[in-house]
């Protein structure tokens, strides 16, 4: 169960400023998230295989061990494409249109303020 200890703490990490209604509807929602959690906990999953890719319909068939997954349109053929190594982009042409850099890095505003 969470408590307003830890929705203040998680919202310190997250640098949020929560105002009291926000911080109350956070520990509520969170606390129901964690009991449809429990409840799905509940269910006998011992004779369901394990999925490889929840949205099957629109993957790529991919053999996975002994298994094929996957089935349909070419939707995610790019996330099921081989990794191989490829040329990166030269550096001047990343540095190109930036608004500020050394020439070797982009220059950027400091953005953490901890």
């Amino acid at each position: 169960m969470v408590t307003e200890k830890d929705v203040a703490y998680v919202a310190e990490l997250a640098h949020l400023d929560l105002t009291d209604e926000e911080r109350a509807r956070m520990l509520k929602d969170l606390n129901s998230i964690l009991g449809y959690i429990d409840r799905l906990n509940e269910l006998d999953t011992a004779n369901v295989e394990p999925m490889a890719q929840v949205a099957a319909r629109y993957a790529t068939p991919t053999t996975v061990g002994p298994a094929t997954v996957g089935a349909g349109s070419d939707g995610f053929a790019q996330a099921m494409r081989p990794d191989e190594p490829r040329p990166c982009m030269p550096r001047e042409d990343a540095l190109q249109n930036a608004p500020n850099s050394d020439g070797v890095f982009f220059k950027v505003p400091k953005v953490i303020e901890r």
